[in-house]
């Protein structure tokens, strides 16, 4: 018989730390995807332009991305709880400084600092979560933090859709507010440092060079439409700031054995190509929220909150899905599940093609529910084949890549399908346009054109030229999950588990 020989007190703290932790999950992803239907009251409280609607949720992944690959050593360091009081302190300062936010650049700059604290939230929750827990149940962690994950991201369209509808853009962020403090205190009453923590070498001209480099092609990308490509001279030093990382880091992880985001576990076959897919998955992921929330509200006139509530069933299979292949047994070939995630994937995107504006929610819902179930498949099946043949002393760096390919994904697709979107739309008002003018055939079919009913019919053209550009950016995420999909048979069947 086991008998819980703890005091009252130290179960109390275990308890209390394995909340925090999964919250903490929780509150960085659900930050990630709030402001998804609230796009349209920020855009007009901040006089955004069209083309910066993405910085919104592309500044955050970044640079929680960029960071995250620093946790061990920072905890290593100045010590893990430090550095996570210390995160949730920036994150909630920049929580209020989201709010105070009267341009766009303060309020990119501020969703920089939240998405840069976030950073190290969730691999210090996972070694918190990893060290409160008896080795019997840390199997069960990863689905956990996973599925907690998942439902940040799916949960928070909804949530910000009915906040701002009803409270104001500014109450999505004070909600977390709460958490953030709530998170805070139980870190610092019951959190234990742990001694003699080994500080871990870092390789910051790798991190420097890299950095450079992701931030000069996201820049290039996010401004690169709005100033005319190479036309612009801040393009093309962002271009040349992009190359000059990228090759400084390439040339510099082959001349140096141990360096930041270590190459070796890409030798691995089932893990590059895990990652590769991975990296789909994330740009399929949330750009598909990025257009559905502001098409809905923008072109179809539906409200916020009920936006945010048509994302639900999308969310909801993702989660199911997630849970139920978890629970896969061990023994049956993992292939079979990730080409089923793909063919549904692609199969829910491929059902958004047919959107238009005579429409009523269902499709939505069942193009969003199909796409999810697809997609929840995929992120437990891709984890498996990933580290079902590494070498077990590869698993942290490799955990490492593995989630920074998803979050660049998303960061990279929220990108491209803004600029195809803005180009789309700008080629497919031409092209519908061509013939609006107060003498034109339009004119001579329904009666001279005035003025006013010139204004009319361009708005409805440009209306409908959106609809276009959607469905096109839809295609274009389709075609990622086919060319994606093939790469399942290069994975191998791991002849032991490890």
């Amino acid at each position: 018989m086991n008998t819980d020989t703890r005091t009252p007190d130290l179960v109390w703290r275990h308890r209390a730390l394995v909340a925090a932790g999964v919250l903490a999950t929780y509150m960085q992803a659900f930050n990630i995807s709030v402001p998804n239907a609230a796009v349209l009251h920020v855009q007009g409280g901040l006089s955004m332009t069209d083309d910066e609607i993405g910085w919104v949720f592309s500044s955050y992944i970044a640079a929680g991305a960029l960071v995250m690959p620093m946790t061990h050593w920072l905890a290593g360091r100045f010590g893990r709880k430090r550095i996570f009081l210390l995160s949730l302190a920036l994150f909630a300062l920049a929580l209020e400084l989201c709010t105070l936010a009267t341009t766009p650049l303060s309020f990119v700059g501020a969703r920089i600092m939240q998405g840069a604290a976030s950073g190290t939230l969730a691999p210090l929750s996972m070694a918190i979560l990893l060290d409160e827990l008896p080795p019997l149940r840390h199997g069960h962690i990863g689905p956990t933090w996973s599925v907690t994950a998942m439902l940040g991201i799916v949960s928070g369209p909804a949530v910000g859709g009915w906040l701002s509808e009803y409270h104001g853009w500014h109450s999505i962020f004070y909600l977390s507010l709460p958490m953030a403090v709530g998170i805070f205190l139980v870190v610092a009453l019951c959190l234990r440092e742990k001694s003699g923590a080994r500080v871990v070498p870092f390789d910051f001209f790798g991190f420097a060079a890299f950095s450079v480099g992701i931030a000069g092609l996201q820049m290039l990308m996010d401004r690169g439409e709005r100033l005319e490509w190479f036309a612009s001279t801040e393009i093309r030093v962002e271009a040349i700031a992009a190359a000059l990382g990228f090759y400084l880091y390439i040339v510099h992880a082959f001349t140096r054995r141990d360096h930041y985001l270590n190459t070796t576990v890409l030798r691995d076959r089932n893990f590059s190509v895990a990652t590769a897919m991975y990296f789909i998955y994330g740009f399929v992921l949330l750009p598909t929220l990025a257009l559905t929330s502001p098409m809905l509200e923008e072109l179809l006139g539906y409200p916020a909150d009920t936006a945010g509530y048509l994302t639900l069933p999308r969310g909801a299979a993702l989660v199911c899905a997630l849970i139920l292949t978890w629970r896969v047994p061990a023994w049956l070939d993992n292939r079979i599940a990730v080409l089923g995630g793909a063919a549904l994937s692609a199969l829910g995107t491929w059902l958004m093609l047919g959107y238009s504006p005579a429409m009523d929610s269902v499709p939505v819902m069942a193009a969003g529910a199909v796409q999810g179930a697809g997609l929840g498949m995929l992120l437990p099946a891709l984890s498996r084949a990933a580290f079902s043949t590494l070498n077990p002393a590869l698993r942290s760096e490799a955990t490492v890549i593995f989630n920074l390919a998803r979050l660049f994904g998303s960061t990279l697709g929220i990108s491209v399908v803004q600029i195809f979107f803005y180009a789309n739309t700008q080629s497919m008002h031409l092209a519908l346009a061509k013939h609006l003018r107060p003498y034109g055939p339009v004119a001579q079919a329904t009666g001279h054109l005035a003025g006013r009913q010139l204004a009319l019919f361009n708005e409805l053209v440009t209306g409908q030229a959106a609809i276009v550009a959607v469905i096109g950016q839809f295609k274009l995420l389709l075609v990622a999950m086919l060319a994606a999909s093939p790469l399942v048979f290069l994975l191998r069947k791991p002849r032991t588990s490890h």
